[in-house]
């Protein structure tokens, strides 16, 4: 991934903006040489403001090697033509698709949600469904991908379909480079049903204390931890802490310590010559065979596919 080109309408939000902005168009020496283009028809105004020149035409997008639309402020206003003809031709060639929070709306009018899963934020799930019947709209997840089509829930959702996207093309060291850069995490787990207004909020120590039991558990994963490890950690019973941490997680504690473990294991993949049953000690899975099993369906391929593609990709912070 190289040159990714952002999609300029009118009504885009300034915060997706922003975020497309700094993941792809920030020079970082110690990061891939990316290549930002701003396609429009014309100048566009932002809120308070602000306004956005285009410095390609619409129809570079079939050079892109990533088209990513932002949100909008009013999700079902009209979109031009233009925009929309122009989302059509890069899917036609080969180009992903993503789109930040209500730009789903976007590829919605572009016929792109068509049999695909979707996601958007989820004060705007049904307003997606009942405008695009023919999109499979997921209401919890964080983002979501079908047929190079990529779309991500409210707001800071954008930033972690970004850094997926930079993580996929360019391995775990450059997005979480970027990450630290931007102070975000790297990788969130769980879905945007945890950020949805609850009746019954969870006590500020229930938060404290699987914030603290996580961060323990992220320093010490070559460890056997078990469920009732981490309860034992925080205080609290296993029933318990298992019901706080889905809570404001949105996700289990052994699927987020799977996930934690992928992502150390990636990590040692990239910098060092560990042996993959070394990096398994490492990380917790104890033998190859579970390591090679967990890791390839979190990401995709196996560990050894993953180490010829990324190995010395990690930039200094």
């Amino acid at each position: 991934m190289r040159t990714v080109g952002v999609v300029l309408c009118e009504g885009i939000r300034p915060f997706d903006y922003g975020v497309i902005t700094e993941v792809w168009g920030v020079p970082r020496p110690a990061c891939p040489g990316f290549e930002l283009w701003r396609c429009g028809e014309a100048p566009v105004a932002l809120q308070h403001g602000v306004t956005i020149a285009p410095d390609r035409p619409l129809n570079a997008l079939t050079e892109c090697d990533l088209v990513v639309v932002p949100g909008r402020v009013d999700a079902l206003a009209p979109v031009s033509d233009a925009v929309l003809e122009a989302l059509r031709a890069a899917h036609e060639a080969g180009v992903p698709i993503a789109s930040l929070c209500a730009g789903a709306f976007v590829l919605g009018a572009a016929g792109l949600l068509d049999g695909r899963r979707a996601v958007t934020h989820w004060a705007l799930t049904d307003a997606l469904a009942e405008r695009y019947p023919a999109a499979r709209v997921q209401p919890d997840v964080l983002f979501a991908e079908d047929g190079g089509i990529w779309t991500s829930a409210g707001t800071a959702a954008g930033i972690d379909l970004c850094l997926h996207l930079v993580r996929q093309a360019c391995g775990a060291a450059v997005a979480n480079s970027i990450a630290r850069r931007m102070v975000t995490a790297a990788h969130r787990e769980g879905g945007q049903a945890q950020f949805v207004e609850h009746p019954v909020p969870v006590a500020a120590t229930a938060q404290s204390a699987v914030a603290d039991t996580l961060e323990w558990a992220r320093h010490h994963l070559a460890e056997p931890l078990s469920v009732a490890d981490l309860a034992r950690r925080s205080g609290t019973a296993p029933r318990t802490f298992a019901r706080h941490f889905t809570q404001l997680t949105g996700t289990t504690p052994a699927h987020w310590l799977i996930r934690q473990r992928v992502a150390e294991a990636q990590r040692l993949l990239e910098t060092t010559d560990l042996a993959v049953e070394q990096v398994a000690a490492r990380t917790g899975f104890g033998t190859a065979t579970m390591l090679r099993r967990h890791f390839a369906r979190v990401v995709g391929v196996p560990p050894t596919s993953y180490r010829r593609t990324f190995a010395g990709s990690s930039p200094n912070p």
